[in-house]
């Protein structure tokens, strides 16, 4: 019975001291999975620029886009006489994708991946500021009014990635936008960013509220009041 007694001893300790290594790998493999998902983002939101993927004025200038819509799983936004319109299903997905597809199973207007839940924000009105921004149709995408503005969807995007339950599958934020720079933020405690309904808001990292053209507040307190800071 000692004996029996010991060994569980043995195991309980053994199991204090595994679990939270293992949740702290876990976490920290979740975090460089987001990153990694911000910045493929980013470069296809590149490459959907260079090819002219999405161009709803008819401008010639290209604009950034949705996860649904980097991803083919949803028709991309199109000019209808010159404004934006909804695409046409089985017509109007970009083919090839320049995101993973797996990145457009959007629900909720985000997509969750590797304990992290990620949203694209899109301008909606031209300048001059402020720029408000708006999120794609629940699931991926713009079939329908309000559309992104043609004239400063050439120029601003944003990206956010938190966790799916802070502190267990994530301690850090993440944002992105066309600058390409990776920022994260420490998320602790109460009113931490949690959950598929407990995201930022689009203007969370940035210098000026509801402004999504205004500088983003690197080391200073954001919008949010968090000190968004380089990735490192």
């Amino acid at each position: 019975m000692i004996e029996l007694l010991v060994v569980c001893a043995i195991i309980g300790l053994l199991a204090s001291v595994a679990i939270p290594r293992f949740i702290s790998a876990r976490r920290s493999a979740n975090e460089i999975s987001a990153i990694a998902t911000l910045r493929a983002v980013v470069a296809s939101q590149m490459q959907a620029q260079a090819a002219n993927s999405i161009d709803t004025d008819s401008d010639g200038q290209a604009e950034f886009a949705y996860f649904g819509e980097l991803c083919g799983t949803v028709p991309a936004r199109v000019s209808a006489g010159g404004v934006p319109g909804a695409g046409t299903v089985g017509v109007d997905e970009l083919q090839p994708s320049p995101l993973l597809q797996t990145l457009g199973n959007v629900s909720q207007s985000v997509v969750t991946r590797s304990g992290y839940v990620f949203q694209i924000w899109m301008p909606t009105n031209p300048l001059p500021a402020p720029i408000a921004g708006l999120a794609e149709d629940l699931n991926g995408g713009k079939t329908a009014a309000p559309f992104p503005d043609p004239q400063t969807g050439t120029q601003y995007f944003c990206t956010y990635g938190w966790p799916i339950n802070a502190g267990l599958t994530g301690t850090r934020c993440f944002f992105v936008n066309q600058e390409g720079v990776i920022l994260e933020t420490s998320i602790r405690g109460p009113g931490a960013y949690s959950g598929i309904v407990g995201g930022p808001a689009f203007d969370a990292a940035y210098s000026v509220a509801g402004d999504m053209s205004s500088p983003i507040a690197r080391g200073a307190p954001a919008v949010d009041g968090n000190n968004w800071l380089p990735v490192q």
